[in-house]
């Protein structure tokens, strides 16, 4: 029964770190007429995030549940067993994990499958055709600006595949109010990346460089904004963490360490200073001067190469003699940034797109660019790492099957954090 017939519309989320659970459980919601919360899944794996970053995002009270790829099927499954199938399911993933969950999806023996929607959680610098290829195949692939939309069409059409699934919205996280300058206040705010820079000596020069500046800066609170508290991870893995760094280091009282929710640390900022950070473009949205560092370079590995034409390129030395950038209004109107008051329509093409999709009597099949006839030597890797399959006999949950997957998370990360960096050490020997 198509979702137009009934009243309500159920949407799943289904994410693998914390930033993607925040990108796609709003996303669910700027993207349907759906009233009541998603139903949160989060993936099993190397990122799961930790209660404390699950709230943190702040976009639902209510936890998602954590699953496997083929437990998230077989709840797909058996929601429509008992007449409550999703209409829509949101993949807040890595564009492997979207082709396995697409794979496992037109597999299900389902009446009627659900709208598929998926993206990206920020800023698209790395990856491009690959990313999109995996995620060939969803009803809609949610591009974040007009930039955006073209490269994404771009590269489908170039490959011969169907770009109608495209199309422009935003991130759904932009909001707060604009920036209004405080009498007393002088905030910098600088927006950590777990693995941009990449190398110690890197990560260090900038910290040591924000110290720096906040001796300069008496007057000046300087922040060092971070997204995860050591032994937690996200998106991408930190490998050197600056909580760890900054113990080197003897840093003045208006340097700080803060954590929290990003829209609440923008409420108090009045300098956003970034690498390369999403959060750049939240500050934006809010017409906060932002400030994009190329004391590294401009380099594609870095993602500031991104920003180039936005007039946002700048160097601690410049910003030590007081330089505030200017963004260049043509390149913010082309990056969904919408600081001009149109982001209350962003979602209304996605929001139409998805209405359509419901509304027909039945859905196509799903038909992902990567098949076996024009990959043969790359997607069974990918459906194989996966093993999605819901046939198997499903694990029973026990105490101490998840003290046993605690503790090897907790291996995990520590190899990255602390075993790897020695290793590293060693070779250079």
């Amino acid at each position: 029964m198509p979702a137009s017939t009934r009243e309500a519309v159920r949407v799943a989320v289904l994410a693998d770190s914390d930033t993607r659970w925040k990108w796609g459980a709003l996303t669910a919601r700027r993207i349907t007429t759906a009233t009541a919360e998603p139903t949160g899944f989060v993936l099993r794996g190397r990122a799961t995030p930790t209660a404390r970053q699950l709230a943190e995002t702040g976009v639902s009270q209510d936890a998602p549940r954590e699953v496997t790829g083929a437990e998230f099927l077989r709840a797909v499954r058996d929601a429509e067993a008992r007449g409550e199938g999703f209409d829509v399911l949101v993949l807040s993933l890595v564009g492997g994990t979207v082709r396995a969950v697409l794979q496992g999806l037109a597999d299900l023996p389902l009446e009627r499958r659900p709208v598929i929607v998926t993206g990206y959680v920020g800023v698209v610098y790395e990856k491009l055709t690959d990313g999109l290829l995996l995620r060939h195949g969803a009803d809609v692939v949610l591009a974040n600006s007009r930039h955006d939309a073209e490269r994404f069409r771009a590269v489908y059409e170039g490959v011969g595949a169907g770009a109608d699934s495209v199309v422009e919205a935003a991130l759904p996280f932009l909001g707060g109010a604009p920036h209004a300058p405080e009498a007393g206040r002088d905030a910098l705010v600088f927006a950590a990346q777990p693995s941009v820079p990449a190398t110690k000596a890197e990560r260090a020069y900038v910290l040591r460089r924000l110290i720096a500046h906040a001796r300069l800066h008496p007057g000046r609170e300087v922040l060092l904004k971070l997204r995860s508290k050591p032994g937690e991870h996200t998106t991408h893995l930190e490998e050197f963490p600056f909580q760890k760094l900054v113990r080197e280091l003897d840093p003045p009282d208006n340097f700080r360490l803060v954590y929290g929710h990003m829209g609440e640390v923008l409420d108090r900022t009045d300098l956003l200073v970034t690498v390369s950070s999403t959060a750049a473009l939240e500050a934006l949205h809010r017409r906060i001067p932002t400030a994009i560092l190329t004391d590294l370079g401009v380099r594609e590995a870095l993602g500031n190469h991104h920003f180039v034409g936005s007039g946002l390129l700048t160097s601690f030395d410049r910003l030590d003699e007081g330089d505030v950038p200017i963004p260049d209004e043509t390149w913010l109107a082309r990056q969904g940034v919408a600081s001009d008051g149109s982001y209350g329509k962003a979602f209304d093409a996605a929001r139409d797109r998805v209405a359509e999709l419901l509304a027909l009597p039945a859905l196509p099949p799903i038909t992902p660019y990567y098949t076996a006839e024009t990959a043969p030597g790359y997607l069974p890797g990918i459906l194989a790492r996966h093993r999605l399959d819901v046939t198997a006999p499903e694990p029973r949950e026990s105490g101490l099957r998840r003290v046993v997957r605690e503790a090897a998370r907790g291996a995990y990360r520590h190899g990255v954090q602390r075993v790897a960096p020695v290793i590293r050490r060693l070779g250079e020997l």
